[in-house]
């Protein structure tokens, strides 16, 4: 009788410049902003603007926000991905017992490491099924799709590929539910409730093109269902929270609410403390330390609150590598 499969578990997640420096920026974003699925505009339209417009002018002034948030061991978003790998490793290791080791590998879908560079690696483990888990908890044709993409490139490349297990969403499972209800409430016995004290919880939601989700992308009604659930799980009536969206590109209309305007506009009209929390973010990067932590902040302080919490991503608590282990565990049986 044929023993069980050696099954590996590769994470992946959007990918970040190996450098705060103009030139590692340019380079990111230059396969960053390239991809279709990201940029959904006439590719005779945008590589003009592109390359004539965007990576002119945006390196320097991304490289001065990446700057703020660098850390000795490097771009957080990197540091994360792969302290997560590392304790997801060892995690599935253990409850993997008697059977054989589940290694994990983690790529990146623009810069390195590559998802083709961390797929060959648990080939290379003796691997002959690998779940992959895009950490992307709501579907986008912009990021999940994404992934799908380079990763059936490579795969038409390999004679003899290895059975392949795509998680391509998670924004309602009990797991990663629970692991932010935990980190928020953590924050709370640490600080109060926010509405105790005359506040409420954002929930910021990286947004897309209003018109990607009228063509049918699911994105939107993930986030949603997230936030309502999250809320549900904390217990919190409707005037407690709100979800937000942040990071807006260009001049089209993205989904709302606009995170920083929306805290602008509470601010003003009395609100005095918020605390802000990235459901869809696992990992904290440029967009939450910076865009929110720095900008935002700034943005509701002067706008008239007096008190403004950005709660740390799901990063290495606990809770989150347990729901990525069984999301892997479930998904290789």
């Amino acid at each position: 009788m044929p023993g069980p499969v050696k099954t590996g578990t590769l994470l992946v997640n959007l990918g970040t410049p190996s450098a705060p420096t103009a030139p590692a920026v340019r380079t990111y974003l230059r396969e960053f902003l390239s991809d279709p699925r990201v940029v959904e505009i006439p590719r005779f339209i945008w590589l003009p603007i592109l390359y004539g417009i965007i990576l002119t002018t945006r390196p320097a002034q991304s490289a001065e926000k990446y700057a703020k948030v660098w850390t000795p061991e490097g771009s957080p978003l990197a540091v994360h991905t792969a302290r997560q790998a590392k304790l997801l490793a060892g995690l599935l290791g253990e409850r993997a017992k008697p059977n054989p080791s589940m290694p994990v590998e983690f790529g990146m879908r623009y810069g390195a490491p590559s998802i083709a560079s961390a797929f060959d690696k648990l080939r290379a483990a003796g691997c002959a099924r690998i779940v992959v888990l895009p950490l992307y908890p709501q579907f986008s044709g912009s990021t999940t799709a994404s992934v799908r993409d380079a990763l059936d490139a490579h795969l038409k490349k390999i004679p003899n590929p290895p059975e392949v297990r795509f998680i391509e969403r998670f924004h309602n499972d009990a797991g990663y539910i629970d692991a932010l209800a935990k980190r928020v409430q953590r924050h709370w016995d640490q600080h109060g409730r926010a509405s105790v004290t005359g506040g409420k919880l954002f929930m910021s939601f990286h947004g897309i093109p209003k018109r990607s989700v009228e063509r049918g992308d699911p994105y939107e009604r993930e986030c949603l269902e997230t936030a309502a659930l999250l809320a549900a799980r904390l217990g919190l009536e409707p005037g407690e929270w709100i979800a937000t969206f942040q990071s807006r590109f260009g001049r089209a209309e993205w989904l709302q609410p606009y995170t920083e305007p929306t805290l602008v506009e509470m601010a003003k009209g009395g609100l005095k403390r918020a605390d802000l929390f990235c459901p869809g973010f696992p990992s904290d990067c440029l967009e939450t330390l910076e865009e929110l932590g720095i900008g935002a902040k700034e943005a509701f302080l002067e706008a008239g609150g007096k008190e403004f919490n950005l709660l740390t991503c799901l990063n290495e608590e606990g809770p989150w590598i347990e729901a990525m282990a069984d999301l892997a565990l479930r998904t290789a049986a």
